[in-house]
């Protein structure tokens, strides 16, 4: 094929290799522990070290987690790894995180025995972010919580307070019968 690259083929052999190693725990102790709390309970025990976080958090580097009944806040600073081809972050990280706040704000109001799942996610995004943006906060509220569904939104912001994208989810509630 002539005009093309392989992928393998550097111009410049003195460009430097980057690489990320990192770690996780088991994920399913982490959702029996889950099972046995109310939301709550499982952020408070996840906050004091005693459950581990789940291993999305360890894979897109999310720096802290803050919560509250029907509010969750996650802070993520934007690295190179993040990157999408045309160097910004990537959609799918601000969707994940959006994702996230959204389905953790709606955790944080269920109680034991009571989980949910993701029916869908509307995201919008309205401004690029990179590593000079600095860490960027999702903050994720539940809107309704009813018996079967619940409807949640969460925005991105940056340090200045400016909206970088925005999300609503609806999620299954899933009650024992």
């Amino acid at each position: 094929m002539t005009g093309t690259k392989q992928f393998d083929e550097v111009d410049d052999p003195s460009a430097a290799i980057r690489e990320r190693t990192y770690s996780w725990s088991d994920p399913l102790e982490t959702a029996g522990v889950a099972a046995g709390l109310s939301g709550m309970d499982f952020f408070a025990a996840m906050a004091a070290g005693k459950v581990p976080p789940p291993p999305i958090l360890n894979t897109l580097d999310f720096d802290g987690i803050t919560f509250e009944e029907g509010r969750v806040e996650f802070r993520l600073t934007p690295r190179e790894f993040h990157y999408n081809p045309i160097g910004s972050v990537h959609g799918g990280v601000f969707a994940t995180l959006l994702d996230s706040a959204c389905g953790c704000a709606v955790h944080t109001r269920l109680p034991v025995g009571v989980f949910y799942t993701s029916l869908d996610l509307s995201v919008k995004f309205l401004r690029p972010v990179s590593v000079a943006t600095g860490p960027i906060t999702a903050v994720g509220s539940v809107v309704h919580l009813g018996r079967r569904t619940a409807l949640a939104e969460s925005r991105i912001l940056d340090a200045a307070g400016k909206v970088c994208a925005t999300a609503t989810s609806s999620c299954l509630i899933m009650r024992p019968e």
